[in-house]
């Protein structure tokens, strides 16, 4: 199974290129954002026979009580406000009859899953800092949800090319009003970093 590490930077892989060049494994970096993922990817793709992505990240909860390192796999991941509004009232792209707005993990056939915590992700161009936006949130989505800027496009790329996928994001920080002191960007690639080469040996061994 010839498997595709997908980071949006270098630095959140970076403790694992030695390991991943080693095992013969290739990465590909895509830059930050949903449309930089997605043309980097499906670029990539139209040259490289891929079975298995694997996206990996940081990204922030919208949970308090999460402990911020933690790894989660992420099993469905939503384009965030993708539809219209409506004098305030948000309209999914559904309704509209335009397309969808939320992808789901793709994990191959018989593949032992890591026993970690799982969440919910969105998908932002606008990462989350201001009081009233976290409001809403909170008030429309459960617990536990994880944001960034490249999830949902990594989904929607491998639906499109039929490629198993799965998707893993270790916490740097709560969603809240931005206060970078408070973040823990260096324990999240840590850890991020050690979860992925222990997934890979086990994916390797399973093989």
């Amino acid at each position: 199974m010839q498997i595709l590490v997908v980071a949006a930077t270098t630095e959140e892989i970076k403790p694992s290129l030695s390991f991943l060049k080693e095992h013969g494994i290739p990465y590909l970096t895509t830059g930050v954002g949903m449309v930089a993922t997605t043309y980097t990817l499906t670029r990539y793709l139209q040259k490289h026979k891929i079975d298995l992505l694997i996206h990996v990240g940081i990204g922030g909860i919208l949970d308090r009580s999460a402990c911020l390192g933690e790894v989660y796999q992420i099993c469905t991941d939503e384009i965030f406000e993708l539809g219209a509004d409506d004098n305030g009232l948000f309209i999914p792209i559904e309704e509209l009859g335009f397309g969808k707005r939320i992808y789901a993990e793709n994990p191959p056939a018989n593949t032992l899953l890591p026993q970690i915590n799982k969440a919910k992700g969105i998908t932002v161009n606008n990462v989350h800092g201001a009081v009233d936006s976290i409001i809403r949130l909170q008030k429309r989505y459960k617990k536990p949800l994880i944001e960034s800027m490249e999830g949902a496009a990594v989904f929607f790329v491998a639906e499109q090319e039929k490629i198993y996928c799965l998707q893993f994001r270790a916490i740097s920080n709560y969603i809240e009003p931005r206060n970078r002191d408070t973040w823990e960007i260096g324990l999240a690639i840590k850890n991020l970093n050690d979860f992925l080469e222990e997934f890979l040996e086990s994916l390797n061994r399973s093989c």
